[in-house]
């Protein structure tokens, strides 16, 4: 059956699938997963491997260059690069495109197998682990917990008790905690009056180490009872340490380990790496959402969680946020519902201005009909909102509309020939359901390419296809229905007559279509005046297409390549990178330069002003993958991350230039 003849002769059960479509779609937009960036197969892992003491050229020979050749077997690798540095080898290999998420792991695997089958050519220091799980994992909320006058310990089981609370939350996956500084007991020792006791460094470790017993005492069979036996000796206290008899050698005399050296508890030395915000020590806590989960939704939750834990912290400690996606993907979310309704109205006001009151009313109802649809398909199809799929839906809003001019035009035009509205609309259909499904095809054919791309840039860009295919195909089946239906309904005939609203209000609407009408027939009068104009002047016109042709791809070539344009974000980052062998604490001196660059030249303290709000560094170690496009390096010593927050995403280039300005001056 003519699907125009359907929709008009059932035409309750056409006004219930709308009435689906907009309690669908709407429900569909509240609950769809938000994130910046479609999910996406990391093909990337890297073996790091550990030879303390060994200089980069050692650790190239006897390591990396083994591990690269042994990987070169696996088919599916596609590149492979090494770093070499003193006591660590760093070795990425990326994988072939071609490479399915099913078959990920098992490679992953094998090359575990292939490096442990040269294990025994290695050095015996050498100790490697394949970095495989978690590359991909973007922690969209980053918090830092600011200390004031608190050690690092206290700074920790502050952080602790704040991640058990936030992984409870139904949409977080993991949280981690960076920037923590291992505890360590120091014990001190005069080397001349050890030796007044008989005693030596070496033998105060024996002794030391073999009354810490940490292992099981066994175990002893009591009638029906077994009984574990659990030694005592080990160290619960700084002060149990200290207490620990030491007997002199030779003379046999005993004394207190704590009264001939001096024991303290301190932090690892040198540090691997250092946190600071705002210029304060801190620790970073990055929460990393669940899959298909909302990231809007969960940074609001997250917001009400450090509302109430600020009210629990001592004074001295200070919760806040470091990096925020769910502002930056909710903007974006508020940006598309913006441009819908920018569309609605345009759409509106085009077709009133060329079609009439009534047609433009009913042309433009197609736009959140499809747009709800749309995603209302897309949530059954599990895909969710980001800024790709975004792109595609604000994309698709200017073709999704094409179809039901055409539709509604050419109902128009049949009325006009003194057709019957019945007839007017299903012959209309009969004409255009083959040629309006060819030019959706053919357009949605332009982005066929994006989703059959073998790579990474097609994982991303690929539902760009799917949401305009989508939206496209849904435009020309409502056009044909509901648009059809809607014309045959409210679009009146050369004699006036309208149907569609009650009595009431009928006559009122009649007059001001009228009016309309009269303001199109005085505009239509002007652009037929312009094209006699230009059917008489027919060379002039050509000529000055051509002219304008030409130029157009003259200057062309004028216009900057950007494939992904510069985020509209308000963050920037920074990175570091000094001399190899650098000391971390010559890395930290230069960070804190910087800083106090941003905090007296760049921050801003009042609404309005433009500059920084605030910042995060991270010293010798980076942070957790905050963007898909930034992935941690190895922990080394002469490298630091920054982020600094802006006033807004067009403040960034003004911050970066002063930087760049202060940096390389």
């Amino acid at each position: 059956m003519n699907i125009t003849l359907f929709s008009i002769k059932r035409s309750r059960i056409t006004y219930s699938v709308v009435f689906l479509i907009i309690i669908g779609g709407l429900s569909m937009f509240s609950n769809l997963s938000q994130d910046s960036m479609p999910p996406y197969t990391i093909r990337v892992a890297t073996v790091v491997s550990t030879f303390p003491g060994a200089g980069p050229e050692r650790v190239e020979q006897l390591v990396t260059d083994k591990i690269e050749k042994k990987v070169q077997e696996i088919p599916e690798v596609k590149e492979i690069s090494s770093q070499s540095r003193t006591g660590l080898s760093v070795v990425t290999i990326t994988l072939k495109d071609q490479v399915t998420p099913v078959l990920l792991q098992d490679i992953w695997d094998l090359v575990r197998r292939k490096i442990q089958t040269i294990e025994k050519d290695l050095p015996n220091e050498v100790s490697w682990t394949l970095n495989d799980d978690g590359i991909g994992d973007v922690y969209g909320i980053m918090l830092g917990l600011v200390s004031d006058g608190f050690t690092y310990q206290e700074l920790k089981d502050y952080a602790e008790d704040i991640r058990d609370r936030l992984i409870k939350l139904d949409d977080v996956a993991k949280v981690e905690i960076g920037g923590t500084q291992e505890e360590q007991v120091f014990i001190e020792y005069d080397n001349a009056r050890l030796s007044q006791y008989g005693l030596s460094a070496g033998m105060l470790q024996n002794i030391i180490g073999t009354t810490n017993i940490l292992y099981s005492g066994g175990a002893v069979n009591q009638e029906s009872e077994r009984i574990i036996l659990e030694p005592t000796g080990n160290f619960n206290e700084l002060e149990d340490l200290k207490q620990m008899i030491v007997t002199a050698g030779g003379s046999g005399e005993v004394v207190y380990l704590g009264d001939i050296t001096n024991i303290h508890k301190g932090y690892k030395s040198p540090v691997e790496s250092i946190t600071r915000v705002d210029g304060k020590p801190s620790l970073s806590i990055s929460i990393n959402q669940k899959e298909g989960a909302n990231i809007v939704e969960l940074g609001e939750i997250v917001d009400e969680e450090i509302e109430e834990i600020k009210g629990n912290l001592p004074i001295g400690l200070n919760l806040k946020r470091l990096s925020s996606m769910d502002g930056f993907v909710g903007g974006e979310v508020n940006n598309f519902v913006s441009n819908l309704m920018q569309s609605i109205i345009i759409v509106f006001s085009v077709m009133l201005i060329f079609l009439g009151l009534r047609t433009g009313i009913v042309i433009a109802s197609l736009i959140p009909l499809v747009t709800l649809a749309t995603l209302m398909f897309m949530g059954i199809i599990n895909m969710g909102l980001n800024q790709v799929t975004l792109a595609g839906l604000i994309m698709a809003l200017g073709m999704m509309v094409d179809n039901a001019v055409v539709v509604a035009e050419s109902i128009m035009v049949k009325l006009d020939e003194g057709q019957s509205r019945l007839d007017a609309a299903v012959n209309s259909c009969s004409e255009l359901f083959v040629p309006l499904l060819i030019s959706t095809l053919t357009t949605s054919a332009a982005f066929l390419s994006f989703y059959l791309a073998e790579s990474t840039m097609g994982d991303i860009v690929g539902p760009l296809f799917v949401v305009i295919s989508s939206a496209l195909l849904l435009s020309w089946i409502l056009s044909l229905s509901v648009v059809a239906l809607l014309a045959y309904r409210f679009i009146s005939t050369g004699e006036r007559q309208y149907r569609g609203l009650t009595g009431i209000i009928e006559r009122p609407f009649d007059i001001l279509s009228l009016q309309f009408d009269r303001l199109i027939l005085w505009m239509r009068n002007y652009y037929d005046q312009i094209i006699a104009w230009a059917l008489v002047h027919r060379l002039l016109v050509i000529g000055g297409i051509l002219v304008a042709f030409i130029g157009s791809l003259s200057l062309f070539g004028n216009i900057p390549f950007v494939f992904f344009p510069d985020s509209e974000r308000n963050l920037i980052t920074i990175d570091i990178n000094l001399a190899q062998g650098s000391r971390i604490e010559f890395t930290s001196d230069v960070v804190a330069q910087i800083e106090d660059f941003i905090s007296s030249h760049l921050q801003v303290n009042e609404s309005g002003q433009r500059g920084v709000l605030d910042w995060s560094a991270y010293i010798g170690e980076g942070p957790e993958s905050y963007d898909l496009g930034y992935q941690a390096d190895e922990p080394n010593t002469n490298y630091a991350h920054m982020l600094v927050n802006t006033s807004s995403g067009d403040d960034n280039g003004m911050v970066i230039t002063r930087l760049d300005s202060f940096a390389f001056n």
